[in-house]
């Protein structure tokens, strides 16, 4: 009896110690850095359970049974890692994983991608996205610390255009379409549309950013309409355990002082960065035509974010003022308040941004997001003027979910964008409200280790102009371990507005407000197709990329005269079309890289039967780098682009040209030295082209195709604390 006694109790404790579960808590972090490892993949064995670290690097799997277990942890970027555990574990005990960095030759082009919604890597995502990082990141912000402009320019299938001779401003062509077709994000906030793109590329220095995600073609799905030619979306850095404390001071030979600073910390369970700037150049006329080739400006930015880490919930709050003053035109204007042609911009950028994620279960969450915008532009030229107020808002509520397989992001959001503009007594007043609600769906499927689709549905509700659907489709093919393809496609649209580069090179004067009543979306469809193929030849690591694309866009809104001086924009009678491809080639040999780019672009109108050439677009355009560097120690970098005739606006056709550089950084433990010799062959349009007609009181300005500030040295100082 005492044996079947014994027997019972003893079954009975094997059954409750079976059904005993536990929570494990396991911190990922660098190995070297002790970084957290934000979004570092963990599968929980035998079980098949995935769960995501979250922003400070904590993983957690609850409910999980007693017993011995195993977990495998994998991040881009680091050497996958497993370990073995018993539980129950010791009350509160919270394990710590570090996981070692992969060497930079096999780590090539391995970095998270934010811009798709979901925690994969460039090699494991379906839609093609191209990310300026690290080392590329620092290299080209040292070309030219006080903007944007050259992470950009320097990329294939990618170029800044200048768009007016005066306030020297630049939009984003991608394949060939101009800038209004590009969607400029910051950490996923669209924060840079309508009037508010103004100026924009010129206002945003890099020091704070941690990469750079670009992906080309239709991506409207997640970020609404606007994303016809691609996104561009600029990913802060973000506060670790270790301070950041970095120091720019920068000037030019064409009279440019650019001052950055930017700190970065996290304090237990809270977090905060701070960056600031001070950018200013005087007026610079490389050519002596009397004409500024670079304006005289002086800019002011200020942007401070706090960080909020409790145990299942993360928060930031950010604001960012800028302020600047702009005169660009005649030099006798400005140096000696003489006769002449000038433009004054003064511009005053406030955006707040707010942003929370709750984490519901081991591998989903709920985010919600905020931003408010307030842009202020007075344009002032002689007997004109253009001043409005853009007020803008973004709000968005989004369910995401990781599974072994299956990933699904779902969620709405509601954009408006109001402008009020101060009456000049020559236009009319082109006030609108344009209000913007949408819901979407997206889906990543595993099919198979070596397939991948991606899938994407969103709905959108814009006041006045109707509804439109935006599908999307993307699929990933891993033919061999060196050999993957990628195909997808999808619809967007754009909604009618008078700030585009056509109006911008016109200072908007005479431009009549947008017929609401008769305007409809512009609507496009995309493809794009590329093939990327990695091997090593002994010591020699080589990549090749190769990119087909076409998007169509149906009725574009053109800017007509529609009587003597005045100017409407109506839809086309026809569509637009850009299609070519994209080659990028990848050498890397000891301390050498070498990067070779081509793109072919064949853009054409088709308006009332006719087939013109898109102005302003190359159809074929080169870029070479080469890049030597020690670790550490030292960067050299030597460059040359070459780009194709094009046709201008008015019918003519400008001059094919060459622009090379010459880069060197020297690096200590604390700081380091830059100098920088841009366009050294000093390529200017004003050597084989005329840049205006016209006396310098009255200007007729021509399109800006080629650069017009010629051969400029920089150099300065990077200090680390």
């Amino acid at each position: 009896m005492k044996h079947i006694i014994f027997a019972a109790l003893f079954l009975l404790v094997g059954s409750c110690a079976a059904n005993a579960q536990s929570t494990i808590k396991i911190l990922v972090q660098n190995s070297k850095t002790k970084e957290p490892l934000s979004a570092a993949t963990a599968k929980l064995m035998p079980f098949n359970k995935t769960a995501i670290a979250d922003s400070i690097g904590m993983v957690v799997f609850e409910k999980v049974p007693n017993g011995t277990l195993s977990i495998s942890f994998s991040y881009v970027g680091c050497i996958d890692q497993t370990i073995n555990i018993t539980t129950p574990l010791i009350s509160d005990t919270t394990l710590h994983v570090l996981m070692e960095e992969i060497e930079e030759e096999e780590e090539e082009e391995d970095v998270i991608v934010t811009a798709t919604r979901i925690s994969r890597t460039i090699t494991n995502t379906p839609t093609r996205t191209e990310v300026i990082s690290g080392e590329e990141l620092t290299e080209k912000g040292n070309m030219k610390p006080g903007d944007i402009r050259m992470l950009l320019n320097e990329s294939t299938g990618i170029q800044t255009q200048q768009t007016s001779a005066t306030s020297f401003n630049a939009g984003i062509r991608i394949q060939g379409l101009d800038g209004r077709y590009t969607q400029l994000l910051r950490d996923g906030y669209p924060m840079y549309g309508g009037f508010a793109s103004s100026l924009s590329l010129l206002q945003i220095a890099p020091l704070d950013l941690k990469q750079v995600e670009v992906i080309k073609g239709a991506a409207s799905t997640l970020f609404g309409g606007g994303a016809i030619a691609g996104l561009v979306n600029l990913v802060s850095k973000t506060p670790t355990d270790n301070r950041e404390l970095n120091f720019l001071s920068n000037a030019t030979t064409a009279g440019g002082i650019d001052l950055s600073g930017f700190y970065s910390e996290k304090y237990g369970k809270v977090g905060l960065t701070v960056f600031t700037s001070r950018n200013s150049n005087r007026a610079f006329d490389p050519a002596a035509i009397g004409l500024t080739a670079i304006p005289k400006f002086e800019r002011y930015t200020i942007n401070p974010r706090l960080f909020i880490y409790a145990n299942k919930t993360t928060a930031d709050v950010g604001v960012t003022f800028i302020s600047e003053n702009r005169t660009g035109g005649s030099m006798n204007y400005i140096n000696n308040n003489g006769n002449g042609f000038y433009e004054k911009n003064d511009t005053r950028r406030f955006t707040t941004q707010f942003g929370v994620t709750h984490r519901l279960t081991e591998s989903s969450n709920i985010q919600f997001k905020n931003s408010f915008s307030r842009f202020d532009r007075a344009l002032h030229i002689p007997n004109y003027f253009f001043d409005a107020l853009q007020q803008s808002s973004f709000t968005e509520l989004t369910w995401n979910k990781n599974g072994s397989t299956l990933d699904w992001v779902i969620g709405t959001n509601l954009v408006t964008e109001n402008l009020t503009e101060v009456p000049n007594g020559i236009d009319r007043k082109r006030d609108y409200n344009l209000n913007t609600f949408g819901v979407f769906i997206q889906n990543v499927w595993s099919v198979h280790e070596n397939i991948t689709i991606e899938t994407g549905l969103r709905g959108d509700d814009v006041n006045e102009l109707g509804f439109e659907l935006l599908p999307r489709i993307s699929t990933m093919f891993k033919i061999t371990p060196k050999l993957t393809t990628r195909i997808g496609g999808g619809f967007g649209y754009k909604p009618p507005t008078i700030f585009t580069e056509d109006a911008e090179r016109r200072q908007f004067r005479n431009i009549s407000p947008i017929d609401m009543i008769n305007a409809r979306n512009e609507r496009s469809k995309g493809l794009n197709w590329d093939i990327n193929y990695k091997t090593k030849f002994g010591d020699i690591s080589f990549s090749f990329n190769q990119l087909f694309f076409y998007t169509h866009l149906a009725q574009p809104l053109v800017l007509s005269n529609t009587s003597g001086t005045i100017f409407a924009f109506k839809n086309a009678n026809g569509s637009l079309d850009t299609k070519g491809m994209e080659t990028n080639v990848r050498l890397t040999y000891a301390d050498f890289k070498l990067f070779i780019g081509y793109t072919y672009t064949n853009a054409n109108t088709h308006f009332d039967n006719a087939k013109q050439w898109l102005p302003l677009t190359a159809r074929h355009r080169l870029n070479n780098v080469l890049m030597y560097e020690i670790e550490d120690k030292l960067k050299l970098g030597l460059e040359a682009y070459y780009f194709s005739k094009q046709r201008l606006s008015d019918g003519s056709f400008g001059k094919s040209y060459w622009i090379t550089g010459f880069m060197a950084e020297k690096l200590w433990e604390k700081w380091s030295v830059f100098i920088n010799f841009e366009n050294f062959t000093d390529t200017r349009q004003s050597k084989f082209d005329k840049v205006f007609t016209g006396t310098i009181q009255d200007p007729i300005f021509r399109d800006i195709y080629a650069p017009v500030d010629g051969f400029v040295i920089n150099g300065g100082i990077k200090i680390r604390l």
